[in-house]
């Protein structure tokens, strides 16, 4: 299949995975598979005498998500969504789920997240940094008129494993803020089905864990530092979750202006968000949302996230300023460490 550059939602790792896996006493034996979907490498490590079957379960589910909500595979999910021109389309309860937790953050945030900023992203030449673009004032005010996810409506067959889907004709949309989290929730199913009880899976900025570690311990995530790719701002120290990641440093172009331009859009002015976040890291137990919340905080910036977290709550999240102040919600209290005291600042908050 074509390796599509429509999931770049972090291209380079958004974490370095710090799974210091030392597991020096542990007798469990480890299986690991690397897999490139999502235009991202990914990795699957599990452990037990079920390792190497739930890691073929959990390829092969990725690889089938891989195809069915890329917009570029002729007769995808997404691809016939973005074609039905207002009509009604009939999609697999897979794809109705991450629709339906793409939409219910899209309201609550006010459309701070919007998977309609697909034509957006194309206009921008996807953020590349050979073929970027920045697109003429008429050009982002013309896409503009079709950016309204919200306005989506799914319904469901009674006693049928179908739902139909009707999107505003003109309206194109793409499951990049939405599509690793999916990936990487199915993933971790398919392996706990096939008798797998401690595992990982890493998907680009995406993380999610399954069970604790061999040993009984907690998995050691560290928050990539985006000033410095190689290394890290600090770690959490977590059970059975999903950690996710986005970030200005992840994917972006510099233009002929000589100014940086990142992949994260606003949805209401159609161009990159400027509000002094450099990333935000969420912890959730739903890999989907916590894909979906991490674009929507990111947007939303941090008075506006922390008003989000303080109204629905059921995740916590690690913000980055600009100015180097690392900012926890107050659920990360034992979770969170600072490791990189020399640069950056940190607080908890309520």
């Amino acid at each position: 299949m074509k390796k599509s550059k429509l999931f770049t939602k972090a291209i380079a790792l958004a974490m370095c995975i710090a799974m210091l896996l030392t597991l020096c006493a542990c007798s469990e034996s480890k299986e690991q598979k690397q897999v490139f979907a999502m235009d991202t490498v990914m990795t699957l490590t599990a452990y037990g005498k079920n390792a190497k079957t739930g890691l073929d379960a959990a390829t092969g589910v990725i690889n089938s998500l891989n195809t069915l909500l890329d917009p570029e595979v002729e007769n995808s999910a997404a691809n016939l969504l973005n074609n039905a021109e207002g009509q009604n389309v009939i999609v697999t309860p897979q794809v109705a789920e991450v629709l339906n937790t793409a939409l219910k953050v899209c309201k609550q945030s006010n459309g701070a997240l919007d998977l309609s900023v697909y034509p957006l992203y194309l206009a921008w030449g996807e953020f590349d940094k050979d073929k970027g673009r920045i697109p003429s004032s008429k050009e982002i005010k013309s896409l503009l008129q079709n950016v309204n996810f919200s306005e989506t409506s799914i319904t469901e067959f009674n006693g049928e494993s179908n739902y139909s889907v009707r999107m505003p004709a003109g309206t194109q949309i793409s499951f990049g803020a939405a599509a690793k989290g999916c990936a990487s929730d199915r993933a971790i199913e398919a392996m706990r089905s096939a008798g797998v009880e401690s595992g990982i899976v890493s998907l680009g900025g995406n993380v999610q864990t399954l069970g604790l570690k061999p040993d009984g311990s907690k998995w050691t995530v560290a928050v990539e530092d985006p000033n410095n790719t190689g290394s890290y701002v600090g770690t959490l120290s977590v059970g059975e979750t999903a950690i996710v990641t986005s970030g200005n440093y992840q994917r972006f172009f510099i233009g002929s202006d000589g100014m940086k331009y990142h992949h994260i859009i606003d949805p209401d002015t159609g161009k990159p968000a400027n509000n002094g976040l450099v990333s935000v890291t969420v912890v959730c137990e739903d890999g989907t949302l916590a894909d979906c919340l991490s674009t929507a905080m990111f947007v939303l910036g941090v008075n506006g996230a922390l008003r989000y977290w303080r109204n629905y709550g059921g995740f916590d999240m690690v913000m980055i300023t600009d100015e180097n102040e690392v900012i926890c919600t107050s659920g990360l209290v034992e979770v969170f460490e600072l490791t990189n005291t020399k640069d950056y600042t940190s607080r908890f908050t309520e």
